[in-house]
């Protein structure tokens, strides 16, 4: 298949970010996870990202040049996002996502990376099936214009360091992690996608 065939078909099948929400929340109801598989680990991990995107959805904050760039923002694009009900990297990136698409006027679609692995397949992160991943996706021709993800670069950065310096990440690390997207509000993932957008406008 090509890509825009792949991307095609995966957008056949996704969801609002309504949709979304109302997914991750009916797993957190019945101690599910969403992906192949399925774990009492991976289901607390639904629990604890749901209450994570409830929190943002209410706190979640655009700067105000951001709001600008956005209420003028005119390229014809859509965000196609990859991730799974558990990700905690997804949890803490996916509802700025949301408020950076409702603001341009962007149509959010999301899909599931294990019943999407062509797609994903195309958008590896270091040869890994890594995610939240986000592809902006031109409509005229159903092919995508930039990627982002898994996470913000600071985050990106951090993450990189720990692997060099101790190979793995330990349940610490994680946390520490999860206290730094607490601090940063969503700001990282806000600030990175500013950058791509206006960059694509600047390839017109």
């Amino acid at each position: 298949m090509k890509l825009n065939e792949i991307i095609g078909a995966a957008v056949d099948n996704s969801m609002s970010y309504q949709q979304y929400r109302a997914f991750v929340e009916a797993h957190t109801a019945n101690g599910t996870n969403s992906g192949a598989e399925q774990s009492a680990d991976l289901a607390e991990y639904t629990k604890l990202n749901n209450q994570r995107m409830k929190r943002l959805d209410k706190t979640v904050k655009l700067l105000p040049e951001s709001e600008e760039f956005l209420r003028n923002f005119e390229k014809d694009v859509y965000f196609l996002v990859i991730t799974e009900s558990w990700c905690g990297d997804a949890a803490q990136t996916i509802p700025m996502i949301n408020a950076v698409a409702h603001a341009g006027g962007i149509d959010l679609k999301i899909v599931l990376r294990d019943e999407n692995l062509d797609l994903m397949d195309q958008f590896l992160t270091d040869g890994g099936r890594s995610i939240a991943k986000l592809i902006l996706v031109d409509n005229t021709t159903g092919l995508p214009v930039a990627n982002w993800g898994p996470r913000p670069t600071e985050a990106t950065e951090i993450v990189a360091k720990e692997k060099e310096e101790k190979g793995m990440f330990s349940p610490e690390f994680k946390q520490e992690l999860q206290n730094w997207y607490n601090k940063d509000k969503g700001k990282g993932t806000e600030q990175d996608l500013m950058a791509i957008l206006k960059s694509i406008l600047s390839t017109t």
